[in-house]
């Protein structure tokens, strides 16, 4: 019986880590060290060697990047679509504090790679590396501080990462294509207008548009243009509502296929594109390695960059009185989130590969800046955190107080519900409390939405 709870508990723990922002980061980041720990052994030639092999007229490294991305992309997509109809970024003033960081917090960044590499006309192509964000790692990062991080803040960096991510999806589609073939360009469109004529037909079955899904990649990397934004086209026209018409039903198209892909996204995809992209032979690499103009401007433009992009962009629209600070964050906790921003790893490395295809030395070089300018910013934006605080009176969820007080977290689940989703109770001054509402995330995802405390309310779900 002891040995029954002992193992129970053991998978409880693993499914818990498992569903945590912190746990796809911490396996991305193991991935990479795996990867340059074999790229630096004996094993290297072979690692090398089995990325190179061709298959179906693709390296294996093409295959991974090209086609394994594309389901990144779609996870992408569907979260786009889904915070800009119902999500964080449905109403127009919700959208104006992470645009404003977000756009900041690409431009400051490229700006410090373009002054940084502007003698160096080859090394200018990679001006979009620094402009990205990692959610899984930026997220993982903050979920280490617990209650630390108020909720709000949670809901800000996700809502600036997810436009961080249209953005880089918008410069690969318009700098880092190929030269274009039109014949495969128009079957890719005609390909679309088939996704789009059965989202406005309907049609709530998953497969047709998934079947489609795969001759657009295939019109869409033949065309130039790169596959991956098929992977976000596609995702663009995977219906929202299910039959009930609500955004939130279990039958929806949009939420299912979202969490179908969540777990191999994020436990495979993610992790096998780091370790086939982070392998960094470091044999005759030394500190003046990293004061290339090409490393520099990466490492400079994610740890100096985004810092000031995000948080500039921030305070000019609050002190403007554009838009409100998150409920219960200081500006301290802000330049924290700042800091986070800097993690470029995943879509860094990912426009890398695009900017200096065919060039395997500034490759190396990219590498290193992006290693480089990610580390600085988890260990200075764990700095700040460490020393923040917790939230005054803050906004704490349910699982949290539990949490605090020893008792066994248990999800909350309505008979509406799907077993992953639950209801967050947000506890306010005065003892009172108000339902955050029904998580509508994937599951790693801790809530919904934080705001600022409303007049007493009695608790609803």
């Amino acid at each position: 019986m002891l040995r029954q709870t002992l193992i129970r508990r053991r998978i409880y723990a693993m499914r818990d880590f498992l569903r945590s922002e912190t746990s796809s980061g911490f396996i991305l980041l193991l991935s990479g060290a795996l990867a340059l720990a074999v790229a630096n052994s004996p094993w290297a030639p072979a690692y090398r060697g089995t990325l190179e092999t061709t298959i179906v007229g693709l390296s294996v490294l093409h295959w991974i990047n090209d086609g394994l991305m594309a389901l990144f992309f779609v996870m992408v997509g569907l979260e786009i679509k889904r915070e800009l109809l119902v999500g964080h970024l449905q109403s127009k003033s919700a959208r104006i504090l992470p645009s404003v960081a977000a756009l900041g917090g690409m431009a400051v960044p490229a700006l410090v790679y373009v002054a940084l590499n502007w003698h160096e006309p080859v090394g200018l192509h990679g001006w979009a590396i620094p402009a990205a964000t990692d959610i899984a790692f930026s997220l993982g990062v903050l979920s280490l501080f617990g209650s630390r991080v108020p909720v709000s803040l949670k809901v800000f960096l996700t809502a600036l990462a997810i436009i961080d991510d249209l953005g880089a999806i918008i410069i690969i589609a318009l700098f880092y294509t190929s030269k274009l073939s039109l014949l495969m360009l128009g079957l890719a469109a005609v390909v679309l207008a088939l996704l789009a004529a059965l989202n406005l037909a309907g049609v709530r079955r998953l497969w047709p548009y998934l079947l489609l899904g795969v001759a657009l990649w295939f019109f869409t990397l033949k065309s130039g243009v790169h596959a991956t934004v098929a992977g976000v086209l596609l995702a663009l026209m995977i219906p929202l509502h299910g039959k009930t018409g609500q955004p939130d039903d279990s039958a929806s198209p949009l939420q299912r296929l979202q969490q179908s892909l969540h777990p191999w996204s994020a436990y495979l995809v993610l992790p096998v594109f780091g370790f086939a992209n982070s392998g960094i032979s470091l044999t005759g690499v030394s500190w003046q390695s990293f004061f290339a103009p090409v490393p520099l401007g990466i490492a400079a433009g994610l740890f100096i960059g985004k810092q000031i992009g995000v948080f500039g962009g921030a305070w000019l629209v609050i002190t403007l009185g554009l838009a409100r600070r998150p409920a219960r964050t200081s500006w301290l906790q802000i330049y924290g989130v700042a800091l986070v921003c800097g993690i470029g790893f995943t879509m860094s490395l990912f426009i890398g590969l695009l900017a200096f295809k065919g060039r395997p030395d500034l490759e190396d070089a990219m590498k290193l800046g992006v290693l480089a300018g990610s580390m600085l910013s988890i260990m200075a934006g764990a700095a700040v955190f460490a020393l923040s605080g917790r939230p005054p009176s803050g906004v704490r969820s349910e699982v949290d107080r539990q949490r605090e007080a020893g008792q066994v977290v248990q999800p909350l689940v309505g008979a509406d519900q799907p077993p992953e989703r639950g209801v967050l109770v947000a506890h306010v001054e005065g003892g009172d409390a108000k339902s955050l509402g029904a998580v509508d995330q994937p599951m790693d995802r801790e809530i919904d939405q934080a705001q600022e405390p409303e007049p007493r309310r009695g608790r609803q779900h």
